[in-house]
């Protein structure tokens, strides 16, 4: 580690952060306003109807969803967006030609799309209050089901932007790839409640450990053990960074 370019890194993480910071309406208001409005539908239709866990009220359970389903969605999009913008735009040259490794640009732009995602889901569970008292009762397992779940679609959202050529491609992995695994792991409801055949599906989608790794961090209770969610995530993330620090330095679609 001490052969890191730490100004280089620096550099380049103060710029990705104030990328997203200076459009902070589009990248983390509007986000935050998504989610509520899913809230707020879902707490018409079921919030006195559905009690998921012991003393929980639907509206309290499906908070931690959302949290995390934010996370997920906004890490991505904004490594992926940075990207591909930059492919794009042509200035992808100005972050390969200075003395920055592999390593120091994959820190980068996971460090600022995991620092996005979190400020989305904080925002949102602040909104949450408002709701219903949201407090948390194992703050260190929620804090690392969200950093674990945001970095590792950080890391897919690099991967995804090295292959897109052009934003459809990135579109594409968002609309079949993200969006439906998202909405598949449980965000809703609880996979104990599915059909034998989709709640033993669900043990192979890493979306579902993310989002229950929140869970279980906000309430004590779980569809799977606490440790098994956080060692399936962190499995996944060093599987993911395995294959976008291979693609960086092999300067896979990102160099002539």
């Amino acid at each position: 580690m001490s052969g890191l370019n730490w100004i280089g890194l620096r550099t380049l993480l103060a710029k990705e952060i104030g990328r997203f910071m200076k459009v902070a309406g589009q990248t983390i208001t509007s986000p935050v306003i998504t989610a509520v409005l899913y809230l707020v539908v879902f707490q018409q239709v079921l919030a006195d109807r559905v009690e998921v866990y012991p003393g929980v009220d639907y509206v309290a359970f499906l908070i931690p969803g959302l949290i995390m389903m934010s996370v997920i969605q906004n890490a991505f999009a904004n490594s992926a967006s940075s990207l591909t913008q930059s492919k794009i735009m042509g200035n992808v040259v100005f972050i390969l030609l200075p003395p920055l490794s592999a390593l120091e640009i994959f820190l980068a732009f996971t460090g600022a799309a995991i620092l996005r995602a979190l400020l989305v889901g904080l925002v949102l569970y602040l909104v949450g209050w408002l709701f219903t008292p949201l407090p948390i009762a194992a703050p260190l397992h929620a804090l690392t089901a969200a950093i674990l779940a945001a970095g590792c679609l950080a890391v897919m959202g690099i991967i995804a932007g090295i292959l897109a050529d052009k934003f459809e491609h990135m579109a594409a992995f968002q609309n079949y790839l993200i969006m439906p695994l998202s909405f598949l792991s449980g965000v809703f409801y609880s996979v104990q409640d599915l059909p034998p055949f989709w709640a033993q599906a669900s043990a192979f989608n890493p979306f579902f450990y993310m989002i229950d790794g929140l869970r279980h961090g906000f309430f004590g209770y779980s569809d799977a053990p606490g440790w098994l969610g956080l060692v399936v995530v962190a499995g996944f993330l060093a599987l993911l960074s395995a294959i976008a620090l291979t693609m960086l330095a092999r300067g896979v679609r990102l160099r002539p």
